[in-house]
């Protein structure tokens, strides 16, 4: 089962020759989320062969152009691309009436419906779930209300041996017992034990968000554990000061959080288009957690399957 994310964007406010605004795609179990909308995302899906209409929710962080603008283009393609499925958009709250005054001209072209998710930036929330995957809102600080996004695969149960079913014919009334983690007992009052009959559930995997927000620890609470963390390093240590100044980060600033996290891996992006060369980011974020990359358009980073053994397995 997959769990990877494809970086679609990596600069902040104006795109470069290299680089376009920021949007991640998120794959879990061929379930596609696409986070963050920057001009240009639409092309670059199609760049990379994803399939639009694979795409059901889309999660807007906050009201910045650098990462909606792309939007009103991509719901356009989708209508000229025959879409009929349900579109699910998640934003602050303003990104309803942006939406709104926008498709008060362009409505007609629309062959699909559009539900639009309104969430609050001053606290957390589930914001949504299904059997796969759970998403969460996680507070940010800077210049507009702004969110990230932690998305976490749902527990799963243990897995019921095939073999297992056929050695004891285990009638499907016992399954899901078992796959719960009871023992069986067979029609001659054999016990035969869970640990025997099934494999270990896969542990829950996770990605987390952070785009455009100040240095704040407050977000780690949120974090503690992720197996990948993204964190704005829009600048270097040595800008700092222009950093604060417009709630921003510093890629050591993001290596920290990560750091304090624990996360598995950090990856840093949403660059200014002053730096030409991004490994001096990678460098001094590196210098406080290891590992850290510097993404480039199109990168992907995956977290393979693990599944949670315990004393009895």
């Amino acid at each position: 089962m997959s769990f990877s994310v494809r970086i679609l964007g990596s600069s902040s406010a104006l795109p470069t020759s290299q680089r376009f605004l920021p949007a991640h795609l998120l794959n879990v179990n061929e379930h596609f989320f696409l986070i963050d909308c920057g001009e240009g995302t639409q092309i670059q899906l199609r760049k990379y062969r994803v399939r639009l209409g694979k795409i059901n929710h889309i999660f807007i962080s906050h009201m910045h152009g650098d990462h909606v603008f792309g939007i009103f283009g991509l719901l356009s393609s989708f209508s000229l691309l025959g879409r009929e499925n349900k579109l699910h958009i998640y934003g602050p709250e303003y990104l309803e009436d942006m939406l709104l005054d926008h498709l008060k001209y362009f409505r007609s072209d629309l062959t699909y419906e559009l539900a639009i998710h309104k969430f609050s930036c001053h606290h957390s929330a589930n914001i949504y779930s299904d059997k796969h995957v759970e998403v969460f809102t996680i507070p940010l600080e800077h210049r507009t209300p702004a969110c990230g996004f932690l998305f976490r695969e749902q527990g799963q149960e243990r897995n019921i041996r095939k073999e297992m079913i056929e050695k004891y014919m285990i009638p499907v009334s016992d399954i899901v017992r078992i796959k719960q983690g009871a023992d069986y007992y067979t029609d001659k009052g054999q016990l035969i034990k869970n640990s025997e009959l099934t494999l270990p559930p896969f542990r829950q995997r996770s990605y987390a968000y952070c785009s455009d927000t100040i240095y704040t620890e407050s977000i780690v609470t949120y974090i503690q554990g992720v197996d990948i963390l993204f964190h704005e390093a829009t600048f270097s240590s040595e800008d700092s000061k222009m950093a604060e100044a417009t709630s921003h980060s510093t890629a050591s600033q993001a290596a920290e959080i990560a750091r304090k996290a624990g996360a598995g891996k950090l990856l840093i992006g949403h660059y200014s288009s002053r730096y030409k060369d991004i490994q001096l980011l990678e460098k001094q974020a590196r210098e406080i957690f290891q590992e850290t990359y510097a993404v480039q358009d199109g990168d992907l980073y995956e977290v393979p399957q693990e599944r949670i053994f315990g004393d009895n397995d």
